[in-house]
């Protein structure tokens, strides 16, 4: 009968671990299976990542163009007709938008593109507003808030 006090691994399933330099009983003595001299025998040696034995690197060999600017703003957009979801007279700031799924909460800027067209009076407050999406705001009865 198979009880805690007598549970064991099958054989052959668990090897002892590789115990390097111990003396030539063990077969694993002296050089310690690193083999005579030579780059890989020495402490510290292997060769890094991106390493292709001496030939130019592919890191090194491909071109490199253009500029990445670390200041850039990125906005997530919106267009004016998402906002018909909305009931009149809301005010729709980026706590309304993220609840409703319209942005996601890792976006940092938000931005009203004027696609579509609008028929709700809304109070919208974001970070930047289209020429054309504030004509359509203001033309369906709604107002931009200091932010926009």
């Amino acid at each position: 009968m198979l009880t805690l006090s007598n549970l064991s691994p099958h054989p052959g399933s668990r090897k002892p671990r590789k115990r390097l330099g111990r003396g030539p009983g063990t077969g694993h003595g002296k050089t310690s299976g690193r083999g005579h001299k030579g780059f890989k025998a020495r402490s510290g040696s292997g060769v890094k990542p991106g390493f292709e034995g001496g030939q130019m690197p592919l890191q090194r060999r491909v071109p490199k163009r253009g500029f990445t600017n670390p200041f850039r703003k990125s906005y997530a957009v919106v267009n004016v007709e998402e906002l018909n979801r909305f009931e009149a007279g809301t005010v729709v700031d980026r706590a309304l938008l993220v609840a409703s799924g319209l942005v996601s909460a890792n976006d940092e800027l938000i931005k009203i593109l004027g696609n579509g067209e609008l028929s709700t009076a809304l109070t919208v407050a974001v970070d930047k507003v289209s020429g054309a999406a504030r004509g359509k705001i203001e033309a369906a009865g709604g107002k931009l808030s200091a932010e926009a």
